[in-house]
């Protein structure tokens, strides 16, 4: 966590940007691309076969996270930026709004059309950002970045029809191994609201402790209906996240102990950041993987031990 103290001004970082060296005549032969999350990363670099830097890796939290001098003169020098949009990075808005003014700043998730997009009573004017939760969406955002990234000189023609097949047989997965979960058992207890689009491509309720910005606070009233609903409910098993405190799901399972029904943390789950560099789930498809056999495992059914490809790591 960085020092409150110690986080640049917006002043500043606008500052840095304005000093920042823009695009020179001097460019490498293929434009170079930088992205806000691994998610947008790992699509770019599938889709034109060269290297897209992320600037939050594993365990890091969008919602919180603010842009660093570093990145702001990371951000200036690159030729192509990607960033989600839908608020997801909340704290980069103003500065995309400045480079965009100066070269291609493309948020992906904002191709989608608004009837596909969730909303929730608490934020009924600001839509839930956690499209690549259902592969299906996920592959409409990444055909919509194929465009742009052409028209910015990085050739996507041979690649993004293969990795939209890939995204295909993920859900083909996702479809057949989470049909073998009980419908009683089929409810997803997380940190905080990352999983309503999951939730709704597959068929399962979703219950987040938090919002759908891990900025929002969780109640004691809502940490006890949610204790209530896993008794009544008899669900045995809650989800951690890689990027989110796992405080609020363990006084789930304290708050269930008191009423004397046993409550288990399920797995670890990949939320709003992906897995190790260089792992198999620090790519997008091995996100996914990871946890659709995390929760199908979880709460009754029947995945195989290693996931779609037997690349996951073993659990």
């Amino acid at each position: 966590m960085i020092d409150p103290a110690l986080r640049p001004t917006r002043r500043h970082l606008l500052g840095l940007l304005a000093a920042a060296p823009l695009a020179t005549a001097a460019r490498a032969a293929q434009p170079t691309v930088i992205a806000t999350t691994g998610m947008i990363a790992d699509a770019a670099r599938v889709l034109t076969g060269g290297a897209a830097q992320a600037l939050m890796g594993p365990g890091i939290d969008p919602h919180t996270y603010r842009p660093t001098r570093g990145d702001i003169l990371a951000l200036a020098r690159a030729d192509i930026i990607l960033w989600h949009g839908l608020h997801l990075e909340a704290q980069f808005a103003e500065v995309m709004a400045d480079l965009a003014r100066k070269k291609t700043v493309i948020a992906v998730a904002e191709t989608l059309p608004r009837d596909q997009l969730i909303f929730h009573p608490e934020f009924p004017d600001r839509p839930d950002p956690h499209v690549w939760m259902a592969p299906p969406l996920w592959a409409k955002v990444v055909a919509g970045m194929a465009g742009p990234l052409a028209a910015a000189g990085l050739d996507t023609t041979a690649t993004l029809q293969p990795y939209l097949a890939q995204l295909a047989a993920l859900d083909t997965y996702a479809q057949t191994v989470l049909a073998t979960v009980p419908q009683a058992t089929r409810v997803i207890f997380t940190a905080h609201d990352a999983f309503s689009y999951f939730g709704r491509a597959y068929g399962f309720e979703v219950q987040g402790i938090q919002g759908i910005s891990t900025e929002s606070e969780a109640g004691l009233a809502r940490v006890g209906d949610l204790v209530n609903l896993l008794v009544s409910r008899n669900i045995g098993a809650v989800f951690v996240e890689s990027s989110v405190s796992d405080r609020s799901v363990r006084a789930l399972i304290e708050g269930a102990a008191a009423q004397g029904h046993t409550v288990t943390i399920g797995g670890e789950l990949f939320s709003d950041a992906m897995g190790a560099q260089g792992s198999y789930e620090g790519t997008y498809l091995g996100m996914l993987d990871h946890n659709i056999t995390t929760i199908a495992r979880a709460l009754g059914g029947t995945p195989p031990p290693r996931g779609m490809a037997g690349l996951l790591a073993e659990g």
